[in-house]
């Protein structure tokens, strides 16, 4: 390393935020990035350890030291290559991953870990500015055609390994714009939509097609998934036409909440609440959106989420702001000897909880309680866990005021007829059943149908997204031409 002592000489700097009275008046991000000078003092922090866990820390296996080292040195330009040798997109990493390679930092077993995130994050928002991030068109063409469903974080990353294979990858996307959850359900606070839509005008260069609005099979009457297609293609005219086709949508069914008073108007899943601010962000009108302007809401649900859903009320004005969690408050600090170098169970503050969030643990709804068919209320209940078991504390039950309920309780599997269109069978959760190690990795039972992302793996990190769209795009790259020079 280039500053063998650094780690003794320097303390971890965090990224600035905006003033919170400031940043609720907009939708845009708010992060202060930071400086060169900052970043090089926080590369500096990066010990010659050795063994970097933080490399199998992080699911794309940065190369974070080399990264950490060239930044110090003020070698911008490679710190980009060795980044994008891994990760095709770190604008999106560098903004909304929870950093596990952070967690996985030699130095983090007793000191502050070194702030790979935003070292990550202040390298691709320089490679921007300076043009270095250009379209690579391959040399030749296979003649080789790919369809990938889904424009997600793994379809994306995919589509842009097999372009730059060669092959002609057309990929489709069921709303109206590019981008996924990252699109329609990241909210533009934590990261705008710009991001996408430069990565999107680069692999269109690269020879990608994209189009959107065309939605896949059939979602099943009365579905909750968000769903701004005009057209649709069939499984089988997909498997007619393309030689490969790559299943990477993400896992939109919501987790329900089935009790009484489900039905009341006022009760509604987050995906249904997210996606209508980005449309609007984005410029589009859009009738009867569901808006917290002076309600008084509560959030089911203690993930991201459930945080997104947090800052995006507290944007509308929302009269107050309760986020629920099923789990009792974990501890403030990890006990890190035991849990070191995994991702520890500890409470972690967002941005938006800072914003103003009342915030209750070990609590359960029991009835969403309304009038004339609003809600009005909830009926809850404090619980206990023993054993792995919860069960409900006697004499615990309140009642509470909420006008707007959101349930942010994660996502259960993709939506099943997707995979019934295609005749791929699914795994005991719902998802795409797929290898990822044998021979045929991430293909499915279904010939020249292989799954990647969320669709395979279930809910997921944007990370893991990203590495499984860029392990699949090899394993496809081989099932055409026998043979492949992508990186796994």
């Amino acid at each position: 390393m280039g500053k063998v002592t650094g780690f003794l000489e320097y303390e971890r700097l965090e990224e600035g935020y905006a003033p919170v009275p400031q940043r609720l008046k907009n939708y845009k991000e708010f992060v202060i990035g930071l400086a060169a000078d900052q970043a090089k003092i926080q590369g500096a922090r990066c010990m010659d350890c050795g063994t970097p866990f933080c490399n199998s820390g992080c699911p794309v296996n940065n190369v974070i030291p080399d990264f950490n080292d060239l930044v110090y040195r003020g070698d911008w330009h490679n710190a980009i290559r060795v980044l994008h040798s891994t990760n095709n997109f770190p604008e999106f990493t560098g903004r909304i991953c929870p950093a596990p390679c952070e967690a996985a930092c030699t130095l983090n077993v007793n000191d502050d870990a070194v702030g790979i995130k935003s070292i990550e994050h202040a390298i691709i928002d320089k490679a921007w500015e300076e043009g270095w991030v250009k379209p690579l068109p391959p040399k030749s063409r296979t003649g080789k055609t790919v369809a990938v469903v889904g424009s997600g974080p793994a379809g994306l990353a995919a589509a842009q390994q097999l372009a730059r294979a060669g092959h002609a990858v057309t990929v489709f996307e069921k709303n109206d714009r590019v981008g996924g959850l990252l699109r329609y359900g990241i909210p533009d606070f934590k990261m705008e939509k710009t991001h996408i839509d430069r990565r999107v005008a680069q692999m269109e260069a690269e020879g990608v097609v994209f189009r959107t609005g065309v939605m896949v099979a059939e979602l099943p009457k009365g579905s909750k998934v968000t769903n701004w297609a005009k057209s649709s293609v069939s499984p089988k005219e997909l498997q007619a036409e393309f030689d490969a086709v790559l299943l990477a949508g993400g896992a939109e069914q919501s987790r329900d909440l089935p009790v009484p008073g489900r039905d009341l108007e006022g009760v509604y899943f987050a995906m249904e609440f997210l996606p209508q601010q980005n449309k609007i962000n984005a410029g589009d009108k859009l009738k009867g959106q569901l808006r917290a302007d002076g309600k008084h809401v509560i959030v089911i649900g203690g993930g991201d989420t459930g945080s997104d859903c947090v800052g995006t009320s507290n944007r509308h004005g929302a009269a107050s702001v309760t986020q629920f969690e099923l789990m009792p408050m974990p501890p403030e600090q990890e006990d890190k000897p035991l849990v070191w170098p995994y991702w520890p169970i500890k409470l972690r503050t967002s941005s938006s909880h800072e914003e103003g969030c009342q915030r209750e643990f070990a609590i359960a709804t029991k009835e969403f309680l309304g009038e004339k068919g609003k809600l009005t209320g909830l009926k809850t209940v404090r619980v206990e866990w023993k054993g792995g078991k919860m069960t409900e504390v006697p004499g615990s039950e309140q009642t509470l005021k909420a006008d707007l309920a959101l349930l942010a309780m994660g996502f259960v599997s993709p939506v099943a007829s997707i995979l019934e269109g295609f005749g791929v069978e699914a795994d005991v959760r719902g998802n795409a059943k797929a290898p990822t190690e044998t021979a045929g990795a991430y293909k499915t039972n279904v010939g020249k149908v292989f799954a990647a992302g969320d669709m395979r793996r279930g809910q997921s990190l944007v990370v893991w997204a990203i590495r499984e769209g860029r392990q699949a795009a090899r394993a496809v790259d081989e099932f055409l031409m026998g043979a492949s020079v992508l990186p796994r």
